[in-house]
């Protein structure tokens, strides 16, 4: 009804000449109205002056006048259906992914709500009887889905609008029947619930993302300062073989500029002889002229008168014995080597107290174990020091204590890192000193070697030193060290053993494969009748030494 009020105010406001809404409408005496335009168009083309409607004849041309009152009328309506207009273009067609309108028959437009009772989704013309018909008021609506199907339980042909928190499934007001003694809750209730644990999840989820991005962060930046000390370690072999290059340089040009000398001046000394034969051979070729023509003279006076003093010829050098001997090289290229290879231990000097340095930058506080302690042995109470005793303590044999070998550990653990930690042995003719790790076998003999968790040097008979490598490795130190310097690598998979007051590398385990905890460990070894009985001492690591 409101459609066909709406066509017949139209056709009230529409000019019968145009056929379109009035423009300016104006009357004529016969009370019909026009447009003001399309009236004296058509009176200036046709005559004579009559009405188009009811041909009533005019003697002279009417003075036509706008007609104020339907003038506001057709405004009144023009607005109304422009608004009109405006209301209905609101409502647009669906877009993908947008749920249409289950009742359109032309475009689908997109939805505004879903009834769970008719299974059906309406724009919003479609939608106005069930917010205005008292019967459809009571249906239930809900913000527009698809596959409304899906949301009515199969076995009743009801709404699912309850949850069962005891098998954690939806169900209609039918299924109670079936789930006797279950606890029930409405949808909304537990979706609140379940919203607010997807909000602790997203929460934690972005936490994750943040954690990750921190280690990107992380890595990235551990990968500028690989890059760097690259670069550091780079520039500095550079540096290093650049000046072993200049020193090896120099030392050749001195070599041979000692062996041009040489041989310039036994070349010299030649020329010199040369000289002072050839100038001989001149004087004695003059006499031998001198003499030849005295011998032809026949004047017997002037023969005898000349005679006495050619027959004195001046005094000639003895040559016999003049050698040019040709210089000595014996030796000229092992001193050269020799001091070159001063130089280059002087060199190694300066760059072993470098890497002394910058490892002791690593320097850890480590305290011995006393829990791992064997009875036999006698730990400091500040726990730096450990020796062998003659007497068995009587302690707990806890599964952290070596109940056959006489070892001790740290007590701090390294699981990632660098460490490094120094130790005393002056004094001593045996001990053993490393790392190992959390697993090893502590209630047995233990063989000392990379297999079965142990990366140590020792010492036998005063001066004995090896390396534990699964082949022992003899170590030639003399003097042996006093104090020995303990470096771990872990990611890096390196152990290094240096001589802490020579800055002096002993011996390195490379290509470790590191996958537990690592322990500072030690062995005093027996006290052999009070010949080793100095104990072993933790020191702390003092840099201004170096």
């Amino acid at each position: 009804m409101s459609s066909g009020s709406n066509l017949q105010s139209k056709d009230q406001f529409l000019c019968s000449i145009c056929l379109d809404v009035f423009t300016d409408p104006v009357s004529t005496p016969c009370g019909h109205n026009f447009c003001k335009t399309c009236i004296t168009q058509h009176w200036d083309t046709n005559g004579p002056y009559k009405c188009p409607l009811c041909n009533e004849c005019f003697a002279s041309r009417p003075q036509l006048r706008v007609n104020t009152l339907v003038k506001e009328m057709v405004d009144q309506f023009r607005g109304e259906a422009q608004q009109g207009a405006s209301s209905s273009s609101e409502q647009q067609a669906a877009k993908p992914g947008e749920v249409p309108c289950d009742v359109c028959t032309g475009p689908k437009l997109k939805a505004l709500k879903s009834c769970m009772v008719c299974l059906l989704s309406y724009c919003q013309t479609h939608l106005e009887p069930h917010l205005t018909a008292p019967r459809l008021k009571k249906h239930q609506l809900m913000e527009p889905v698809e596959n409304l199907e899906d949301r009515m339980c199969l076995q009743h042909d009801k709404p699912l609008e309850l949850f069962c928190r005891t098998d954690q499934t939806c169900v209609c007001s039918l299924c109670v029947l079936d789930h006797k003694n279950h606890k029930f809750v409405p949808l909304r209730e537990e979706s609140e619930g379940k919203k607010a644990e997807l909000r602790k999840t997203e929460a934690e989820v972005q936490e994750m993302i943040q954690e990750r991005r921190l280690k990107i962060q992380e890595i990235r930046e551990s990968v500028k300062i690989s890059r760097d000390a690259a670069y550091r370690e780079k520039a500095g072999g550079v540096q290093v073989f650049m000046a072993l290059m200049e020193s090896a340089e120099r030392r050749l040009k001195e070599l041979l500029k000692e062996i041009q000398d040489k041989q310039e001046a036994a070349e010299k000394q030649a020329e010199g002889f040369i000289t002072d034969l050839e100038q001989e051979i001149s004087e004695l070729k003059k006499r031998s002229s001198e003499v030849k023509q005295l011998s032809q003279d026949e004047d017997h006076l002037h023969l005898l008168q000349r005679f006495s003093s050619l027959k004195d010829a001046p005094p000639t050098r003895t040559w016999t014995e003049v050698r040019v001997h040709p210089p000595s090289y014996k030796g000229t290229v092992g001193r050269a080597v020799a001091q070159l290879q001063e130089e280059m231990k002087m060199m190694m000097e300066k760059l072993m107290e470098a890497e002394m340095k910058r490892i002791q930058q690593f320097a850890v506080d480590v305290t011995l174990d006393p829990d791992s302690a064997h009875r036999e042995l006698f730990l400091s109470d500040d726990g730096k020091q450990v020796k062998h005793g003659d007497k068995r303590k009587k302690l707990p044999d806890n599964p952290e204590r070596f109940s056959y070998c006489v070892s001790v550990l740290g007590q701090q653990s390294f699981s990632s890192g660098r460490f490094y930690f120094e130790v005393q042995v002056k004094g001593k003719t045996e001990w053993d000193l490393g790392v190992a790790r959390e697993s090893i076998n502590r209630k047995g003999n233990i063989r000392l070697k990379p297999q079965n968790g142990f990366w140590t040097i020792l010492l036998r008979n005063g001066n004995e030193y090896k390396a534990a490598a699964d082949s022992p490795v003899h170590l030639r130190l003399h003097p042996g060290p006093q104090k020995v310097g303990v470096f771990v690598d872990y990611e890096e998979g390196l152990v290094s053993f240096y001589d802490a007051d020579a800055a002096a590398l002993i011996y390195s385990f490379t290509g470790c494969c590191f996958t537990q905890k690592l322990y500072p460990y030690f062995s005093p070894c027996f006290n052999d009748g009070g010949k080793n009985s100095a104990p072993l001492i933790i020191c702390p690591v003092n840099q201004a030494d170096r």
